[in-house]
């Protein structure tokens, strides 16, 4: 799904200091977005001897996600927003993906140090997070209309990475 999209919005609460289970799991299984088999019957399924022999011939490393944008929101009731906002939108970046822009990347602390309990009535009354998430969401949108009409342009597109991988 994520290859024939055009962009991407990533919205997850900060668990002990980490992006959630659920999202964890996504990530390891987007391994092979960056550079991955595009051809499962060359490896025959998994067969992992028949893949690195074929990595250690030649791999290409195709970039299955590159060119595609972003948005990443996070919240969190006490610290680790920020990191986990970085390290996703690094993660993002590094399979060539790109930021719609500042405002598509936002890490906000809802009802900070309140009682957990209460914490998703925090989060529905805070109305300006609300609006600072619908405006990463158009951010999104009008960064991939802009790129689907050729209206947006990338600084260092062309450029040729020096390292496959």
């Amino acid at each position: 799904m994520w290859v024939a999209a055009h962009g991407v919005m990533i919205v997850t609460p900060v668990h002990w200091f980490q992006s959630s289970s659920p999202l964890k799991l996504l990530t390891d299984r987007l391994v092979c977005a960056d550079g991955g088999n595009p051809d499962p019957t060359r490896t025959q399924g998994k067969n992992a001897k028949l893949a690195k022999k074929i990595e250690l011939e030649g791999w290409d490393y195709p970039r299955h996600l590159e060119g595609r944008l972003f948005s990443v929101v996070v919240h969190g009731d006490v610290e680790g927003a920020e990191n986990v906002r970085r390290a996703l939108a690094d993660w993002l970046a590094s399979m060539h993906m790109s930021s719609a822009g500042s405002k598509a990347e936002i890490d906000r602390y809802v009802g900070y140090f309140m009682p957990y309990a209460t914490s998703h009535a925090e989060l529905d009354g805070d109305l300006a997070v609300q609006q600072e998430v619908a405006n990463a969401a158009k951010t999104l949108i009008e960064a991939v209309s802009a790129a689907r009409s050729g209206r947006l342009v990338q600084a260092g597109e062309g450029l040729s990475d020096p390292r496959q991988k």
